[in-house]
C-alpha cells in the first residue's frame, strides 16, 4: 500500500500524531477528488471519445465509397480497358520479336500461344547448348508464366 505512518512523519519531518490524525482527512479528500472525476470529468472524456471515433468512422466510409467509385469508373472506363488490352498485345508482340531476333527463332502466325513461344525457344537453346558442349549459351531465356 505504501509507506507506514512512521516512515512518512520521517520524511515529512513531522510527528507520527500529526500523520495520524491528518490521515483520515486525506483519505477522505482522495475519495473525494475520485467521485467528482467520476461524476463530472470521465463522462465528458467518454463523450470526446464517442465523438471521436464516430468521426472517424463516417471518414473511413467516406473514404472507402470514394475507392469503390473509382475501382469501378477503372473497371468499366472503356478507354482504361482498351489501352490495357492494347499493352498487353503489344507486350506480347515484343517479346516474340525478341525472341526472334535474338534467338533465331521462326514462330509460325497462328502459333500466337506463349506455351509455343516457350517450347520453341527451348529446343533452340537445347540444341545450341549441345553444340557448344557445356560451354556458355549464345541465347537465354527468361520466362514467367
Amino acid at each position: 500500500m505504501g509507506n507506514s505512518q512512521t516512515e512518512i512523519a520521517k520524511t515529512l519531518q513531522l510527528d507520527v500524531s500529526i500523520v495520524s490524525r491528518d490521515r483520515p482527512c486525506l483519505r477522505q479528500q482522495a475519495k473525494n477528488n475520485i467521485r467528482k472525476y467520476i461524476d463530472e470529468r470521465l463522462p465528458e472524456e467518454y463523450e470526446k471519445c464517442l465523438v471521436g471515433l464516430n468521426s472517424i468512422v463516417k471518414e473511413a466510409l467516406s473514404l472507402a465509397k470514394e475507392c469503390y467509385a473509382m475501382k469501378l469508373e477503372l473497371l468499366t472506363n472503356a478507354k482504361v480497358v482498351d489501352d490495357a488490352i492494347r499493352f498487353v498485345t503489344a507486350n506480347t508482340n515484343n517479346k516474340k520479336a525478341v525472341a526472334r531476333a535474338t534467338c533465331g527463332i521462326d514462330i509460325n502466325a497462328n502459333q500466337s500461344n506463349d506455351v509455343h513461344l516457350f517450347n520453341a525457344m527451348n529446343d533452340d537453346f537445347q540444341e545450341q547448348q549441345q553444340q557448344a558442349g557445356n560451354g556458355v549459351p549464345t541465347c537465354t531465356i527468361n520466362q514467367v508464366f
